[in-house]
């Protein structure tokens, strides 16, 4: 696990390209690789990304990404977190060692007190590990977002950390 580096761009635009993460996410599919490049390397204020890698010979190849986002003001003490993981690489313990690491990021160096995220509802072994992780589902977001031509709906889940008090 590592903080992510501007050399990765490429091989995060390709990820993003493939057919699960393209289906995971709100991007739209066949977008411009130049473009998402321009978007990956402007991070906001706030923002960690992380990868994960897996050396395949002697080199690293990028499997896996994750973010959080803190947000400002009066919500400073929330973020909103995301995760991405290589298709071929899907089941392989990639994305539980990404959330733990961000999970581990959020409660243990950014003090913050409150994760969200939104999973669409049809991604079954996502929920599974985000509520392994202490996530809740608190909301279906109906009409969420299209994929293939259809509405999808989505949950908003959210993790208090544990030992935040109120």
């Amino acid at each position: 696990m590592r903080a992510l580096d501007t050399s990765d761009l490429d091989e995060v635009v390709t990820l993003l390209a493939l057919p699960g993460c393209a289906a995971g996410t709100l991007g739209v599919p066949l977008d411009s690789p130049d473009r998402r490049r321009r978007q990956l390397a402007e991070t906001p204020e706030g923002a960690y990304r992380l990868v994960a890698e897996q050396l395949e010979g002697e080199q690293a190849k990028l499997v896996g990404l994750a973010g959080v986002t803190r947000r400002w003001g009066r919500r400073a003490h929330t973020a909103t977190v995301w995760l991405l993981v290589h298709d071929d690489h899907v089941g392989r313990g990639v994305g539980t060692a990404l959330m733990r690491a961000v999970v581990e990021l959020a409660d243990d160096w950014l003090r913050l007190d409150r994760l969200d995220l939104e999973v669409y509802t049809d991604n079954a072994p996502a929920i599974r590990l985000y509520e392994s992780l202490g996530f809740e589902r608190e909301g279906t977001l109906r009409r969420y977002a299209v994929r293939g031509g259809r509405f999808v709906d989505a949950y908003a889940m959210g993790r208090l950390r544990p030992d935040a008090t109120g």
